[in-house]
């Protein structure tokens, strides 16, 4: 069965496990416990240069895929993305951000639109959020890292909160319909500070699987969160 696609921001909040902190040892058992409550889920991917870190490869995304209902995100924090984009896409993603900051990143947005899936746009702390206003014409998400990335259960850096309400205001203002995602160190306290600075997509690892009940965490943030959580997908249509 072909994936659901990414949906277009509703209004509703996006609730985005990291597979980073997800049990490898039973991974189907793993994502099966959020797939009521979650939106999508992301793959990290780090080859060791654009962060000092290496993760998953392409089969991995495929493996994730392959092993859960929701659709899959891979986020791309390499050097060179647009060597991986095409296999990234094959292996069942059905949405990839790239870094703002890597090599040939507007160029990847393109092709990533041109395989028929929703492309990101991601910026680190340290890069202006100035430097990303270009992707606004291309993107369908841009992701505002709220830790250095390269390694899972960091602590939110509160300085960020500022980048996020800058990010919403050029999305508002661009009148283009686009995910303002953010991903790093992200709990029931953090996210709502990220929710109220503009941001309605949050990526979250170890706060979701390190919980007694993966589910009951993901309903009670987004009730919470948007005050009305039924823990429904908003996205419905499948393809």
């Amino acid at each position: 069965m072909t994936k659901p696609l990414i949906p277009c921001p509703s209004g509703e909040i996006a609730l985005v496990p990291s597979v980073l902190s997800a049990d490898f040892s039973c991974l189907r058992r793993s994502l099966k416990k959020i797939e009521a409550a979650a939106d999508w889920v992301q793959v990290d991917v780090m080859d060791g240069h654009f962060v000092p870190n290496l993760s998953f490869g392409p089969g991995v995304a495929r493996a994730v895929a392959g092993a859960t209902i929701l659709p899959v995100d891979a986020h791309l924090m390499v050097e060179r993305p647009l060597e991986f984009v095409d296999a990234f896409a094959a292996s069942g993603a059905r949405l990839i951000t790239v870094h703002a900051e890597a090599k040939d990143s507007l160029l990847c947005l393109r092709r990533i639109k041109r395989l028929g899936i929703a492309a990101g746009a991601a910026i680190r702390p340290k890069t202006p959020f100035k430097s990303a206003e270009a992707f606004l014409r291309e993107a369908d998400l841009i992701l505002i890292m709220t830790v250095e990335p390269g390694f899972g259960g960091q602590r939110f850096l509160h300085a960020m909160i500022e980048k996020i309400s800058v990010a919403r205001r050029a999305i508002n203002a661009s009148g283009r319909k686009i995910w303002l995602q953010v991903d790093g160190g992200i709990n029931a306290s953090t996210a709502e500070l990220a929710v109220k600075a503009g941001a309605d997509s949050l990526v979250m690892g170890s706060a979701v699987f390190g919980a007694c009940d993966p589910a009951v965490f993901l309903r009670n943030l987004r009730l919470k969160l948007s005050g009305r959580g039924t823990g429904r997908r908003i996205w419905q249509k499948k393809f």
